[in-house]
């Protein structure tokens, strides 16, 4: 055995499987999670061989990204083993850092989180969503936009062949469900950065100016929250060609204004602190302390109303596609596929059925880890428990 502090070279050329290192040094909980992500990548990559060499070789980026994702996953996972058993290896117990660390806010709002057990649940039900998502082009049984004998494949329902069944056109809607996942979550997430992102800035600006510049600014917020978001939705979408950017810089654009309120009364009490006061001293410039200090602090609540904010974002896309002015067929999206079935309901009724329960179990998903992070972040009682 190796002094303490000092790497195992044995162990650390086991942990090139990942997670058996940490399995064997007693982290049970993390080591499984790395060895059940590499074991569902390798399978993936055994399973789905013929799709995922054509992937990498082919000229389709989506599919040449998916085929590169899974080696990157690989190797990323190897490596985040190795260094990750490398640290635990050289940590001493005696250090004296130990118990302060334990201690800290993020590893206790860890723990916090843990202790949610629907949260944690709907965290690795979304990672789960986006892996799919992410290997849609290797995961996909059959070409989802693939039309061929339309009058013998059409309105087949659920089987072995056809895991959700075939659409009016023969389409297999596993695949189409797979690549919609895509579209819909890709939306959902790209919009919800957009929309924090501008009203993060745009708050803590108005926040921490106050005065005049926090009038005209907050003015214009509620000019904008004052138009129906929905009504404001369709007549933009209506008025110009529908896209994946154009929805993403549309539903984000539109949806800021909460997080600018939000962030705008964060920042208020938390210029009137200690550490800003002495940021002003010292003659920090306003920029750094909104970068560095003000917004920084505000990111709990932040991140909550970002985990709220997908599902809406994921939902309001399905909804634009459902009364088609959104992502137009023949490119799927879980909103125009559970379109495509409302005509079909009592002969089909699978065409919107798994499109319609994959879209509510997302929405259903980020609304519990929304709720276990405002639990988890909750400065009130953050350090009740453990301290």
């Amino acid at each position: 055995m190796p002094n303490a502090g000092q790497p195992d070279r044995a162990l650390l050329l086991l942990s090139l499987v990942p997670g058996l290192g940490h399995l064997l040094m007693g982290w049970q909980r993390r080591g499984l999670h790395l060895l059940v992500f590499a074991l569902g990548i390798t399978l993936v990559l055994v399973g789905r061989w013929g799709p995922f060499r054509a992937g990498l070789a082919g000229p389709d980026i989506g599919a040449r990204l998916a085929s590169l994702f899974v080696i990157v996953s690989l190797a990323a996972t190897a490596t985040f083993s190795v260094m990750d058993v490398r640290r635990l290896q050289r940590a001493d117990p005696d250090a004296g850092t130990q118990t302060a660390h334990a201690r800290s806010p993020l590893r206790i709002a860890r723990r916090r989180f843990a202790a949610h057990r629907l949260a944690v649940a709907a965290l690795y039900m979304i990672g789960f969503l986006y892996l799919l998502a992410i290997l849609a082009p290797i995961l996909a049984p059959y070409d989802p936009s693939a039309i061929e004998n339309v009058l013998t494949t059409r309105y087949q329902p659920p089987s072995w062949d056809h895991l959700f069944g075939t659409d009016d056109f023969g389409r297999d809607l596993f695949s189409r469900a797979l690549y919609g996942a895509r579209v819909s979550l890709s939306v959902g997430f790209l919009a919800m950065v957009v929309a924090i992102v501008f009203g993060t800035i745009y708050g803590a600006v108005a926040g921490h100016f106050g005065g005049l510049v926090d009038n005209v600014l907050m003015r214009l917020v509620d000019v904008i929250i004052a138009f129906p978001t929905f009504f404001l939705l369709l007549m933009l979408v209506g008025l110009f060609e529908a896209n994946i950017v154009f929805l993403v810089l549309i539903l984000g654009l539109t949806s800021w204004t909460s997080t600018a309120r939000l962030v705008r009364g964060e920042i208020l009490s938390l210029k009137e602190r200690e550490f800003v006061e002495g940021s002003r001293a010292i003659g920090l410039p306003g920029h750094l302390i909104i970068f560095r200090h003000l917004i920084p602090n505000a990111l709990a609540s932040v991140l909550v109303t970002a985990a709220l904010m997908v599902g809406g974002m994921v939902g309001a896309e399905a909804g634009l596609s459902f009364l088609g002015i959104g992502i137009r067929p023949p490119t799927p999206s879980w909103g125009n596929l559970v379109s495509a079935g409302q005509d079909a309901l009592l002969v089909a009724w699978w065409i919107a059925f798994f499109p319609g329960c994959l879209l509510a179990i997302t929405i259903l998903c980020f609304n519990l880890l929304a709720d276990g992070l405002r639990d988890a972040l909750d400065p009130k009682t953050l350090m009740r428990k453990y301290v």
